[in-house]
């Protein structure tokens, strides 16, 4: 099952003038360097925790229908199911309703009885699914410490981007970061 990333979220965490409060940083001099290092720690949380922090789209593509009916999405946490579609032998896409699928947000799975569903045609990538991902579209709805560990990894890739440029050895993921995100992050084998 591979997933793709279709929209992704139309906030960050934080403001960059949240952020710029937070550095002390007085000046407009920066705004951009800020943006990119809020946009990257974002996308580093979420890589570590498999956690869409804020509300964005995203494509499941499956070869076949588990045999249990249980899909668990490795990304979560899943909040709806937007599209389901199968693919004839011949590549045509066909819409299946998603009132046929129970979406279980506690154990981040989409459920529906594999007897009931069309088979698909092609054996590779016979089946999409489209998901929407995320805490919510607020900032605010995204759990404190998930929001402060973006913060705070912000602050440490600002305060050594001058060390990184000349090749010290700046630690990647502080750990003070690392012991916020531990009780969110989202193991597989």
């Amino acid at each position: 099952m591979s997933a793709m990333l279709l929209a992704g979220p139309s906030a960050e965490p934080w403001t960059i003038a949240e952020l710029k409060s937070y550095l002390r940083v007085e000046h407009d001099d920066d705004d951009a360097v800020i943006a990119a290092l809020l946009a990257a720690a974002r996308n580093q949380i979420e890589a570590l925790t498999r956690r869409a922090l804020l509300l964005q789209s995203w494509r499941l593509v499956r070869d076949a229908w588990p045999a249990d009916g249980r899909i668990r999405c490795r990304i979560g946490p899943l909040r709806t199911l937007s599209a389901a579609r199968v693919f004839d032998a011949a590549g045509n896409p066909h819409a299946i309703a998603v009132d046929g699928f129970v979406v279980d947000a506690a154990d981040n799975a989409i459920a529906a009885p594999c007897w009931s569903l069309p088979q698909p045609g092609r054996s590779v990538a016979g089946i999409e699914l489209d998901l929407e991902l995320g805490y919510g579209a607020l900032p605010t709805e995204v759990p404190a410490l998930l929001r402060h560990a973006v913060r705070a990894l912000v602050a440490h890739g600002y305060e050594n981007r001058g060390l990184a440029a000349i090749g010290s050895s700046v630690a990647m993921l502080p750990g003070s970061v690392a012991a916020m995100i531990a009780s969110y992050r989202v193991l597989s084998l």
